[in-house]
């Protein structure tokens, strides 16, 4: 039986003032597939996924969708017609429950009132459809950056959608939950409906498409069928040459000072007895499951939340960080998981957000910023981290995920950090970005600094790390070679096999 097309894009273009973000771009979607969309930040594919969901109008090509040329005005529309899109940077309402952010504008009714006992109990059937464990009144603001994640996973399937597009959703998901979705996914499948897949992590996509498009500098580059390709031939596609070195190799010696040395870091319910130690130019890898604790002991680290009992020196000194002004003090820098929540102000120019910590630096004796200085300053750092943008006064959301955290990055890099906390510092960026930022990181170690990397990538933290802590239950439970070990020795001790 001929597979069914159900949306199909050809010859699509946009342009954005006097840029062309997209040019020529076509887009085959058959029925009961998972067709995977491929691109380093910055090649079109959120504008393009903008156009499929009535964001965005295209200004030439058209869109076919169930054999019928098609104009998406606005998102309600395609949303109506069965077309529904599960962004990456998340979009709920921290004050409302989870079934309020379900439901949003589509709340059941009695009469001239939202019935709230038919509203929790059709949220509650999509809860445990995705395996969600919470109750439907819970506030999305009490909810962790996975949970929420899970939450707009069950938003889209409660559009009951005939292509349901998701943006990397499972950049915030722990490993059983990313199981979860891949079962959804199946029985979505199974039920006829068309996923398109954007995902930066290769053996995830090469498990779970039927078809890949590569696009690159807003072109369509070609489609490829699973089978057909391999993680080198897909990056050879993407980035038009080959990566043979993704995660650059240590050239340099570690020295044997200790930088930072936490001892007993306690904080019931957080974290248990916490011991860890970091050298200059050392990368200390953490690695556990969503929920381990790792993100915590960064912040305890850097003055969020203290410890109720440890202690911390920095170069052998006790100290007490209390507070983050106390670390940055100490020469610690702290890159949050979240970038657009926490590292950055979105509203704001790529110029302020690098000068914003260390804007001290370009006051003048009557507390004017020397805008000469601070316009120095960010366009060092841009060409410095290869920072893609039009103009240091281009809003920082007109900037791609990769070249976002690029920025979050060089914000940090002007307190001229000793220590360095990266959590997920590569979450929702594409493989030349993350190559970048690798190379930056032992960059940075052969300076010598201390960087403690977080990351949910099990690669990532082998491949670049000089050591591992593995974490479970609050507590760092092993100490890993990660020359000397195997992903499969890893997962045993963070999920408790070991």
């Amino acid at each position: 039986m001929a597979e069914e097309m159900i949306l199909e894009l050809k010859n699509i273009k946009k342009v954005f003032g006097s840029v062309t973000a997209l040019s020529g771009v076509n887009l085959q979607v058959k029925k009961g597939q998972v067709h995977t969309l491929l691109g380093e930040n910055g090649a079109g594919k959120s504008t393009l996924m903008k156009i499929i969901s009535g964001v965005h109008q295209p200004d030439e090509g058209e869109i076919v969708f169930k054999g019928e040329r098609i104009k998406l005005v606005n998102p309600k529309d395609a949303q109506q017609r069965g077309i529904s899109i599960i962004y990456q940077e998340l979009s709920l309402c921290a004050n409302l429950s989870i079934a309020e952010n379900i439901f949003a504008n589509r709340e059941p009714m009695k009469g001239l009132f939202i019935d709230d006992r038919e509203l929790n109990k059709a949220a509650q059937d999509l809860l445990e459809q995705i395996e969600l464990d919470l109750p439907p009144s819970t506030l999305v603001k009490d909810l962790s950056i996975s949970q929420k994640q899970m939450v707009e996973i069950a938003k889209a399937l409660s559009f009951r959608s005939e292509v349901i597009i998701m943006d990397e959703p499972t950049s915030a998901l722990s490993s059983r939950e990313t199981e979860v979705l891949f079962g959804i996914i199946e029985k979505l499948k199974a039920n006829g409906v068309a996923i398109i897949y954007i995902s930066h992590r290769m053996d995830e996509l090469l498990r779970i498409s039927d078809e890949i498009t590569v696009m690159r500098d807003g072109s369509y580059i070609g489609t490829v069928k699973k089978g057909e390709t391999d993680i080198n031939g897909l990056i050879r596609m993407m980035v038009g040459r080959e990566l043979k070195d993704i995660y650059p190799k240590r050239d340099y010696a570690i020295s044997s000072e200790v930088l930072l040395e936490v001892s007993g870091y306690t904080k019931p319910g957080l974290f248990e007895d916490i011991d860890l130690h970091v050298k200059k130019g050392e990368i200390v890898g953490m690695f556990g499951l969503m929920g381990a604790g790792r993100s915590d002991v960064a912040k305890a680290i850097f003055g969020i939340t203290p410890p109720d009992s440890g202690t911390m020196a920095i170069k052998g000194e006790t100290v007490s960080i209390r507070r983050p002004q106390d670390a940055i003090a100490r020469k610690i820098a702290f890159i949050t998981e979240s970038r657009r929540e926490q590292g950055l102000v979105i509203s704001d120019t790529v110029k302020r957000n690098i000068t914003m910590i260390s804007i001290d630096k370009l006051l003048s004796r009557l507390g004017l910023i020397n805008d000469k200085k601070e316009t120095a300053i960010a366009e060092e750092a841009v060409v410095a981290l290869n920072v893609k943008t039009s103009s240091i006064d281009t809003t920082i959301n007109h900037l791609s995920g990769g070249n976002q955290q690029k920025v979050v990055l060089a914000k940090w890099l002007e307190t001229q950090p000793e220590i360095l906390i990266l959590d997920e510092p590569t979450r929702g960026i594409d493989i030349g970005s993350k190559n970048e930022i690798y190379r930056l990181m032992r960059k940075l170690a052969s300076e010598g600094v201390g960087i403690i990397m977080i990351s949910s990538e099990l690669s990532e933290v082998l491949f670049m790390s000089d050591r591992m802590l593995i974490m479970r239950d609050k507590r760092i439970v092993t100490e890993l070679d990660p020359t000397a070990t195997t992903q499969d020795e890893v997962m045993l001790y963070a999920t408790g096999g070991k």
